[in-house]
């Protein structure tokens, strides 16, 4: 988001016109022109409203700063607006203490009036203008930019190590549940490994009794299997008839 688009560089060039005219007002008090006891009120309320201003925008980037990626800005740049809000409470701080100790211009004298204002900090343009030339400030902003980075790439660092811990206590878990399938596998063929034994010994048994009976076949003669037959066949009879007629 540019600084045209965004909404505290709108508010802060809103306080800081404030600021300068207030600083305006504050030099025509200083002078003693006009009405001096309405310059004052005038003074102290425009004081206040800057400063209800100031802490409304301290509120606004207290809030960024929770999520600073959710508004689009990073740490050196909360640093740069709290710097900024830090130098409007001073300036506007020293004049409302100037116009409330002093009272009138008479117990106040012009010199100690503008070395009051010449102890004032410089406002955010002069600032800026002053870290382009000495760049004592741009040390610092690396540094805090540096510092911002590092944390990031820990908080990164400290999140993929939750993640590859539960990534691994899911490998044991699927570990433990492949060793209950291989288990139960292994089961599963004994239990078929015996269940064809049981088969061969039973189909061996079959082959025996067959060969058995073959050989009794054999040995029989004709005449005996026509007695035997005709036996069953009385026998059928006998039966029949005592199930049926009695």
């Amino acid at each position: 988001m540019s600084s045209a688009q965004d909404p505290f560089y709108i508010v802060k060039d809103e306080i800081q016109d404030s600021i300068d005219s207030l600083q305006g007002s504050f030099h025509e008090w200083e002078r003693g022109s006009g009405e001096q006891s309405r310059v004052t009120k005038e003074l102290l309320s425009n004081c206040e409203s800057i400063e209800w201003q100031v802490d409304e925008l301290e509120k606004a980037i207290s809030v960024a700063a929770r999520d600073p990626s959710l508004y689009g800005i990073n740490q050196v740049e909360l640093e740069k607006r709290r710097k900024w809000t830090t130098t409007a409470r001073i300036q506007v701080g020293n004049i409302k203490k100037a116009v409330t100790v002093t009272g009138s211009s008479s117990n106040f004298g012009g010199s100690g009036m503008r070395q009051e204002l010449m102890r004032m900090p410089k406002s955010h343009q002069q600032q800026d203008k002053d870290r382009t030339r000495t760049g004592s400030y741009a040390a610092v902003d690396n540094d805090d930019f540096i510092s911002s980075e590092s944390d990031t790439q820990m908080l990164l660092i400290r999140q993929q190590d939750e993640e590859l811990d539960e990534l691994s206590a899911s490998v044991e878990r699927i570990g433990s549940v492949g060793l209950t399938i291989h288990d139960e596998l292994l089961s599963q063929e004994r239990i078929i490994e015996d269940l064809g034994s049981e088969m061969e010994s039973t189909s061996n048994r079959l082959d025996f009794v067959q060969k058995k009976v073959g050989m009794v076949m054999k040995k029989a003669s004709a005449k005996g299997q026509m007695m035997m037959i005709l036996f069953l066949i009385v026998l059928f009879i006998i039966l029949f008839v005592l199930v049926f007629f009695t």
